[in-house]
Protein backbone atom coordinates (compact mmCIF):
# COMPACT_ATOMS: atom_id res chain seq x y z
CA UNK A 1 0.00 0.00 0.00
CA UNK A 2 1.62 3.57 -1.06
CA UNK A 3 1.92 5.77 2.09
CA UNK A 4 0.69 9.00 2.37
CA UNK A 5 2.83 11.68 1.09
CA UNK A 6 2.97 15.55 1.92
CA UNK A 7 3.58 15.75 -2.01
CA UNK A 8 -0.20 14.67 -2.37
CA UNK A 9 -2.32 17.73 -2.40
CA UNK A 10 -5.58 15.97 -1.90
CA UNK A 11 -4.22 15.07 1.59
CA UNK A 12 -3.92 18.65 2.60
CA UNK A 13 -6.79 19.34 1.30
CA UNK A 14 -8.90 16.54 3.10
CA UNK A 15 -7.04 17.38 6.60
CA UNK A 16 -7.43 20.79 6.36
CA UNK A 17 -11.47 20.55 5.84
CA UNK A 18 -11.35 17.64 8.83
CA UNK A 19 -10.14 20.35 10.66
CA UNK A 20 -12.37 22.87 9.66
CA UNK A 21 -15.18 21.14 10.32
CA UNK A 22 -13.95 19.72 13.92
CA UNK A 23 -13.86 23.94 14.49
CA UNK A 24 -17.07 23.88 13.24
CA UNK A 25 -18.58 21.65 15.92
CA UNK A 26 -16.48 23.37 18.49
CA UNK A 27 -17.99 26.46 17.91
CA UNK A 28 -21.69 24.81 18.10
CA UNK A 29 -20.52 23.23 21.49
CA UNK A 30 -19.50 27.04 22.53
CA UNK A 31 -22.77 28.54 21.83
CA UNK A 32 -24.73 25.53 23.23
CA UNK A 33 -22.84 26.08 26.73
CA UNK A 34 -22.82 29.97 26.37
CA UNK A 35 -26.59 29.47 26.18
CA UNK A 36 -26.43 27.02 29.19
CA UNK A 37 -24.61 29.89 31.13
CA UNK A 38 -26.85 32.87 30.39
CA UNK A 39 -30.01 31.24 31.08
CA UNK A 40 -28.53 29.49 34.58
CA UNK A 41 -30.42 30.92 37.51
CA UNK A 42 -27.91 30.30 39.94
CA UNK A 43 -23.88 30.74 39.14
CA UNK A 44 -22.69 29.57 42.59
CA UNK A 45 -23.46 25.77 42.22
CA UNK A 46 -21.40 22.98 41.23
CA UNK A 47 -22.70 22.46 37.87
CA UNK A 48 -22.83 25.89 36.56
CA UNK A 49 -18.86 26.24 37.87
CA UNK A 50 -18.41 22.76 35.87
CA UNK A 51 -20.27 24.59 33.02
CA UNK A 52 -18.29 27.35 33.06
CA UNK A 53 -14.62 25.44 32.88
CA UNK A 54 -16.25 23.24 30.31
CA UNK A 55 -16.37 26.01 28.47
CA UNK A 56 -12.74 27.14 28.99
CA UNK A 57 -11.53 24.25 27.78
CA UNK A 58 -13.57 24.24 24.51
CA UNK A 59 -12.15 27.18 23.96
CA UNK A 60 -9.33 26.32 24.17
CA UNK A 61 -9.29 22.99 21.63
CA UNK A 62 -11.23 25.88 19.23
CA UNK A 63 -8.07 27.79 19.29
CA UNK A 64 -5.90 25.08 18.65
CA UNK A 65 -7.89 24.13 15.41
CA UNK A 66 -8.14 27.70 14.77
CA UNK A 67 -4.26 27.69 14.89
CA UNK A 68 -3.94 25.00 12.63
CA UNK A 69 -6.33 26.25 9.72
CA UNK A 70 -4.28 29.49 10.28
CA UNK A 71 -0.97 27.49 8.61
CA UNK A 72 -3.11 26.52 5.94
CA UNK A 73 -3.50 30.34 5.48
CA UNK A 74 -0.19 30.94 5.83
CA UNK A 75 0.95 28.08 3.13
CA UNK A 76 -1.67 29.73 0.40
CA UNK A 77 -4.22 27.62 0.59
CA UNK A 78 -7.14 28.12 -2.27
CA UNK A 79 -9.84 26.68 0.16
CA UNK A 80 -8.64 28.73 3.21
CA UNK A 81 -7.01 32.12 1.56
CA UNK A 82 -5.33 34.92 3.39
CA UNK A 83 -8.06 37.63 3.08
CA UNK A 84 -7.43 41.30 4.29
CA UNK A 85 -10.23 43.78 4.02
CA UNK A 86 -10.69 46.93 5.63
CA UNK A 87 -11.91 46.49 8.92
CA UNK A 88 -13.66 48.99 11.29
CA UNK A 89 -12.21 48.78 14.52
CA UNK A 90 -15.37 49.57 16.47
CA UNK A 91 -16.89 46.42 15.14
CA UNK A 92 -13.73 44.36 15.51
CA UNK A 93 -14.29 45.15 18.87
CA UNK A 94 -17.84 44.18 18.91
CA UNK A 95 -16.92 40.84 17.92
CA UNK A 96 -14.50 40.50 20.04
CA UNK A 97 -16.69 40.96 22.75
CA UNK A 98 -19.43 39.15 21.49
CA UNK A 99 -17.40 35.76 21.32
CA UNK A 100 -16.25 36.18 24.82
CA UNK A 101 -18.66 38.24 26.88
CA UNK A 102 -20.33 35.10 28.19
CA UNK A 103 -17.27 33.82 30.01
CA UNK A 104 -16.04 36.36 31.25
CA UNK A 105 -19.74 36.99 33.26
CA UNK A 106 -19.54 33.50 34.07
CA UNK A 107 -16.08 34.10 35.79
CA UNK A 108 -16.99 37.37 37.33
CA UNK A 109 -14.26 39.52 35.10
CA UNK A 110 -14.15 42.69 33.63
CA UNK A 111 -13.91 44.13 30.35
CA UNK A 112 -12.21 47.64 29.71
CA UNK A 113 -12.10 48.69 26.01
CA UNK A 114 -10.44 51.54 25.06
CA UNK A 115 -9.86 52.48 20.80
CA UNK A 116 -11.03 55.13 18.64
CA UNK A 117 -14.58 55.06 17.24
CA UNK A 118 -13.69 56.50 13.72
CA UNK A 119 -10.65 54.06 12.64
CA UNK A 120 -9.98 51.64 9.57
CA UNK A 121 -7.27 49.07 9.17
CA UNK A 122 -7.03 46.39 6.90
CA UNK A 123 -6.45 42.66 8.21
CA UNK A 124 -7.54 39.28 8.04
CA UNK A 125 -10.75 39.49 10.18
CA UNK A 126 -10.89 36.00 10.88
CA UNK A 127 -7.10 35.68 11.79
CA UNK A 128 -7.04 38.27 14.02
CA UNK A 129 -10.65 37.83 15.66
CA UNK A 130 -9.16 34.25 16.37
CA UNK A 131 -5.76 35.75 17.70
CA UNK A 132 -7.04 38.36 19.80
CA UNK A 133 -9.95 35.93 21.28
CA UNK A 134 -6.97 33.09 22.23
CA UNK A 135 -5.33 35.87 24.04
CA UNK A 136 -8.15 37.20 26.12
CA UNK A 137 -8.98 33.47 26.80
CA UNK A 138 -5.50 33.18 28.37
CA UNK A 139 -5.45 36.54 30.20
CA UNK A 140 -8.59 35.01 31.78
CA UNK A 141 -6.13 32.53 33.63
CA UNK A 142 -4.12 35.32 34.85
CA UNK A 143 -5.88 37.81 35.52
CA UNK A 144 -7.53 38.60 39.40
CA UNK A 145 -10.40 39.98 38.13
CA UNK A 146 -10.14 42.36 34.94
CA UNK A 147 -9.30 42.21 31.29
CA UNK A 148 -8.56 45.15 29.10
CA UNK A 149 -8.03 45.64 25.54
CA UNK A 150 -6.97 48.71 23.92
CA UNK A 151 -6.81 49.44 20.02
CA UNK A 152 -5.15 52.41 18.93
CA UNK A 153 -2.36 53.56 15.79
CA UNK A 154 1.14 54.08 16.93
CA UNK A 155 2.86 55.67 14.01
CA UNK A 156 2.50 53.23 10.74
CA UNK A 157 1.37 50.01 13.20
CA UNK A 158 -2.22 49.02 14.36
CA UNK A 159 -1.30 48.13 18.48
CA UNK A 160 -3.89 45.64 19.58
CA UNK A 161 -3.32 45.17 23.32
CA UNK A 162 -4.73 42.41 25.60
CA UNK A 163 -3.40 43.59 29.21
CA UNK A 164 -4.59 42.20 32.71
CA UNK A 165 -4.55 42.57 36.35
CA UNK A 166 -3.15 39.50 37.55
CA UNK A 167 0.70 38.83 38.52
CA UNK A 168 2.11 38.94 35.17
CA UNK A 169 3.93 36.47 32.56
CA UNK A 170 6.11 33.81 34.26
CA UNK A 171 9.44 33.58 33.56
CA UNK A 172 9.36 30.56 31.35
CA UNK A 173 6.41 31.54 29.37
CA UNK A 174 8.94 34.93 28.49
CA UNK A 175 12.17 32.77 27.98
CA UNK A 176 9.49 30.86 25.62
CA UNK A 177 8.94 34.17 23.39
CA UNK A 178 12.74 34.34 23.28
CA UNK A 179 13.25 30.76 22.05
CA UNK A 180 10.60 31.08 19.04
CA UNK A 181 11.87 34.44 17.83
CA UNK A 182 15.34 33.24 17.70
CA UNK A 183 14.25 30.12 16.14
CA UNK A 184 14.73 27.87 18.62
CA UNK A 185 12.94 23.91 18.88
CA UNK A 186 9.53 24.46 21.16
CA UNK A 187 8.39 21.15 20.19
CA UNK A 188 8.35 20.11 23.66
CA UNK A 189 6.37 23.11 25.27
CA UNK A 190 2.78 24.09 24.40
CA UNK A 191 3.82 27.46 25.41
CA UNK A 192 5.75 27.97 22.42
CA UNK A 193 3.96 26.48 20.03
CA UNK A 194 0.86 28.90 20.71
CA UNK A 195 3.43 32.02 20.48
CA UNK A 196 4.95 30.52 17.31
CA UNK A 197 0.93 30.52 15.79
CA UNK A 198 0.51 34.13 17.05
CA UNK A 199 3.85 34.55 15.05
CA UNK A 200 2.90 33.57 12.00
CA UNK A 201 0.07 34.85 12.18
CA UNK A 202 1.10 38.58 12.68
CA UNK A 203 3.44 37.85 9.83
CA UNK A 204 2.07 37.16 7.50
CA UNK A 205 -0.10 40.42 7.57
CA UNK A 206 2.53 42.64 5.21
CA UNK A 207 2.74 46.21 3.76
CA UNK A 208 5.44 48.39 2.04
CA UNK A 209 7.86 46.32 3.59
CA UNK A 210 7.10 45.94 6.88
CA UNK A 211 5.22 42.74 8.77
CA UNK A 212 3.19 41.70 12.19
CA UNK A 213 4.81 41.13 15.40
CA UNK A 214 3.41 39.66 18.47
CA UNK A 215 4.97 40.80 21.97
CA UNK A 216 4.73 39.87 25.51
CA UNK A 217 5.54 41.71 28.36
CA UNK A 218 4.60 42.52 32.16
CA UNK A 219 3.60 45.58 33.35
CA UNK A 220 1.42 48.24 31.00
CA UNK A 221 -1.79 50.00 32.32
CA UNK A 222 -3.19 47.31 34.06
CA UNK A 223 0.31 46.53 35.89
CA UNK A 224 -0.14 42.28 34.81
CA UNK A 225 0.23 40.31 31.51
CA UNK A 226 0.67 42.41 28.32
CA UNK A 227 -0.20 40.89 24.82
CA UNK A 228 0.54 42.96 22.35
CA UNK A 229 -0.31 42.16 18.27
CA UNK A 230 1.30 45.10 15.81
CA UNK A 231 0.02 45.08 12.11
CA UNK A 232 1.39 47.34 9.65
Amino acid sequence: MQEDSPNHPELSILLASCAHDMKNSMNLLNITLENLLSSASVSNTPAYQKMVGMLSETKRLHDNLFQLLALYKEIGSPHFPFDPEAHAIVEFVEEVIARNHILLDAKGIGFDTDYPADLVWCFDDDLVVGLIGHAVNNALHYTRDKVRLAVEQVGEFLEIRVEDNGSGYSREILDAQAAVKAGVDFSNGSTGLGLYFSNEVAKMHKHRGRCGSVNLSNGGVMGGGCFVLRLP
